[in-house]
Parts: C-alpha cells; structure tokens; sequence
C-alpha cells in the first residue's frame, strides 16, 4: 500500500462507489464505517461527526475526496477539506462519478469540491492547487463503462495518492 489515506466522499450517495475504491487496496483508509453506525454518530451532532473525522484524519498522510455528482455540496465533506487543509495533509481529488452504484447505474460529473474554497488575498482557489483526477480520461476511450473507470483508477490511484498538494 502506497500511504494511509482519509477517504472523503458523500456518504449516502456515493457509499458503494467508495467501497469499490478501497477494494483495490493501493492505499490503507480509515476502517469502513457501516451505515448504522454512521448515523448513530451523526445523530450525536455535528460536533461528533467533526470529532470522528478528527480522530480518523490525525493519523492519516493524505486525505483523498471521491467526488461524485453532489460532493461538493455535503457538509462534512466541506469539513474534511477545510480540516486537511489547515492541518496541512496532501489533498486531492478523483471523480467517482462513472463507476455503477448498487442499482448498477452511473452518476453525472459533480463540481470541483476544492473550487468553493478561496483566499482573503487572491482570487485563487483550492482548486488552484489541488489536483482532481477523473479516470475518464485515463482510459483512452471516448465512452468508457464502470469497468474502464475501474481499471483506471486501479492503475493509478498509488500514483494520484502520491500527488496530493501539501500546502507550505
């Protein structure tokens, strides 16, 4: 395995595409949370969930968002990027978007979850600095299926891992 990682992504939504990415195992991610005790977390609070992501991010060398179609909007995955950035960890991104779901359908491309973070002095953005992979364009083909995308983001997600930007 290339380097522990936090893995980011939309819980509800985009879980089992999540789970098909830390199948590969080319990196060691936090434990997988199930469904039923993520919600007895959330059901604490905010503060608990900002708590687990603490105690999950410490520990990590990256931190890797799966974005699909609607990440850039949840909460805690705007935590999570914050939270990566002030504690300085390599961050990027890899769009999850082409992969089937558990109902065997694929998804449409989300917004850059980097590109809504800004700086007081600059027009620049996260997404300035933060590399997004989308594994389409590692296939080589015009319309690649779940398994291209697949096998793309086998074959390089060490790599992509290995490429986060780490703010100075």
């Amino acid at each position: 395995m290339a380097k522990s990682a936090f893995i980011s992504f939309h819980f509800s939504r985009d879980h089992w595409r999540a789970n098909q990415v830390r199948n590969i195992s080319a990196l060691a991610g936090q434990p997988e949370l199930p469904s039923n005790e993520w919600e007895a977390v959330k059901k604490r609070g905010d503060a608990a969930v900002e708590a687990w992501i603490d105690e999950q991010m410490n520990y990590k060398s990256a931190v890797v968002v799966l974005v699909g179609k609607e990440t850039a909007s949840r909460k805690f995955v705007k935590y999570e990027i914050r939270r990566a950035w002030s504690m300085k960890k390599p961050l990027l991104g890899i769009r999850i978007h082409g992969l089937k779901d558990s109902n065997q359908t694929t998804d449409s491309a989300g917004a850059n979850p980097f590109a809504q973070f800004g700086f007081s002095d600059s027009s620049k953005t996260y997404a300035d600095y933060v590399p997004l992979f989308d594994p389409r364009e590692y296939t080589g083909l015009t319309s690649p299926t779940s398994n291209d995308i697949y096998a793309a983001i086998k074959e390089n997600l060490a790599v992509w891992a290995s490429s986060g930007y780490r703010r100075p």
